[in-house]
């Protein structure tokens, strides 16, 4: 993104009062070990490292949109 990364991303949707219980689950080809602490930091539910398991991403959209 040209003007923001994905963790300042993260910061505004959730200033956004309509936005606070959106959830977000955050994708990343990083896989630094403090990548998903920074990720649940910025405003993230949850945290998927690429190469993305389509499974897994299912699974954890069906816990956050139930």
């Amino acid at each position: 993104m040209p003007k923001m990364d994905g963790y300042e991303a993260m910061q505004e949707i959730r200033k956004q009062p309509k936005y606070r219980k959106l959830p977000i689950i955050a994708l990343t080809a990083k896989a630094m070990k403090d990548d998903k602490a920074k990720c649940i930091e910025a405003g993230a539910n949850d945290y998927l490292a690429k190469p993305v398991d389509s499974d897994k991403l299912m699974s954890l959209m069906r816990v956050w949109l139930y």
